[in-house]
């Protein structure tokens, strides 16, 4: 049975939109997403985060919840509208006062902060004054936020995430018109808020790096995963080949630095607007690469350019509660191909796992057998691909507990802990108490 390295990373992740709720607490102002899920229409049922899960006031509670999942380190994000209201300017101390008790508290219980600076909740003044992530001017007040929070929380918090999953506030924000701030723009435009945002991104590592020499920097990336239908070694060319080919807008301009402008307008459309020195900044080294993990589509070889194709997955496969198959051999394949393709740098897998329609049983208990299952075949994969020599470091489950799901309101719930939205009730399900004991065994159960 293969043991997980002694060190290896176990967490849990969040994100402050999801679970945080006070939106009108402690000096917090508006972001993009309070205003996107005030317009009718835009949420499943009208939902908000505006309570969500209560974190800002029940943080201790879900500390001690972590202990018991015995976690030994937790990704969670910081509400840029809430340290800077107005997105720039002066910072607000009460928010400031707030991640320092949680901070304080994670490090207390032996659980390392991992801090991400932006997950899609930019302040609502940035959008109006700028055009969000439109403008370039966006991406340097990005640094500056980043700059502060680095001096402000550097001392004690070691590893930082810069940007949670670009496409979510780029593609599907403004290229289908789902995610807030909404708004359909041109092909063209929505390449330049990838861009801005990737531009955004390596300007805040160079200010992180300017704060503390050992932090630990790195983009977070929901990559267009796939895995060869067939095994052999055309297959896994083909496969490697659509690996890179797809990936070439946001991934492989972070790792290396530059644009493959063929493969990006082929996939992507226009190249966006590139000035003097931009690619050197977006490509600035990383201490580890990061990756949202949840389905892949399987590939296989083929005589036309470019050399491969995609597999339609049919309608009846095993998927979860969002419609997504559940293709483990993905993870396996999107970490031996990163490793190939970046060698030499630790990977984490931010978020993975699954939406499932679980409930409360008579005696409160929540039998998740679904969700632990998911969990138990992508630790599998993680486990085989380690042992083949990809360098995983560590490995958080999404999400620590049931949250606010975007447009999706409150109706999937992918937690480890279920929340009773009604009266804030935390429960640990099956797959809490898995996870658990897999991290205390070291090794999948």
């Amino acid at each position: 049975m293969f043991n997980f390295p002694e060190n290896f990373v176990w967490g849990a992740a969040t994100a402050a939109y999801q679970i945080e709720g006070a939106v009108n607490e402690g000096g917090r102002g508006v972001s993009t997403w309070d205003v996107f899920c005030d317009q009718p229409g835009r949420i499943l049922n009208g939902d908000s985060g505006e309570v969500a899960c209560d974190h800002y006031h029940r943080w201790e509670q879900d500390i001690n919840l972590m202990k018991e999942l015995c976690l030994n380190s937790y990704r969670f994000s910081l509400a840029w509208p809430r340290i800077f209201p107005d997105g720039e300017g002066k910072p607000n101390p009460e928010a400031v006062a707030f991640y320092n008790r949680l901070i304080d508290s994670l490090l207390k219980a032996d659980i390392q902060p991992w801090i991400t600076l932006f997950h899609w909740d930019l302040p609502w003044s940035l959008q109006e004054r700028y055009g969000g992530w439109r403008s370039r001017e966006t991406a340097q007040i990005f640094a500056d936020y980043a700059l502060y929070c680095g001096e402000v929380f550097g001392d004690r918090v070691k590893n930082w995430f810069t940007i949670n999953e670009i496409m979510c506030f780029t593609h599907l924000a403004h290229r289908e018109d789902r995610y807030a701030p909404g708004g359909k723009l041109t092909d063209k435009e929505v390449n330049q808020t990838v861009h801005n945002a990737l531009l955004a991104h390596g300007l805040a590592l160079k200010a992180l790096k300017n704060t503390q020499s050992d932090l630990r920097v790195g983009l977070v990336e929901n990559l267009n995963a796939v895995w060869p239908l067939y095994g052999d070694s055309e297959g896994i060319r083909a496969a490697q080949k659509a690996f890179s080919d797809l990936n070439q807008q946001r991934l492989y301009p972070a790792m290396r630095g530059c644009y493959n402008a063929d493969v990006y307008e082929r996939y992507n459309g226009p190249m966006p607007d590139i000035l003097d020195g931009d690619m050197a900044i977006i490509g600035l080294k990383t201490d580890f690469i990061a990756y949202n993990y949840y389905h892949a589509v399987p590939i296989e070889s083929s005589v036309d350019t470019p050399g491969w194709k995609e597999v339609k997955i049919p309608k009846h496969y095993p998927r979860t509660d969002m419609a997504w198959p559940i293709t483990p051999e993905g993870l396996y394949w999107t970490l031996i191909f990163s490793s190939t393709a970046f060698p030499d740098l630790p990977i984490y897998i931010t978020e993975n796992g699954c939406a499932v329609r679980d409930y409360e049983e008579r005696d409160g208990s929540v039998n998740d057998v679904d969700r632990l299952e998911f969990h138990r075949v992508h630790l599998q994969a993680c486990a085989r691909a380690i042992a083949e020599g990809a360098p995983l470091a560590g490995y958080f489950a999404w999400s620590l507990m049931d949250n606010f799901e975007w447009s999706e309101g409150y109706s999937k719930r992918f937690g480890l802990v279920r929340v009773n939205y009604r009266n804030q009730k935390r429960t640990i399900k099956a797959s809490g108490r898995y996870y658990a004991e897999t991290i205390r065994a070291g090794r999948v159960l």
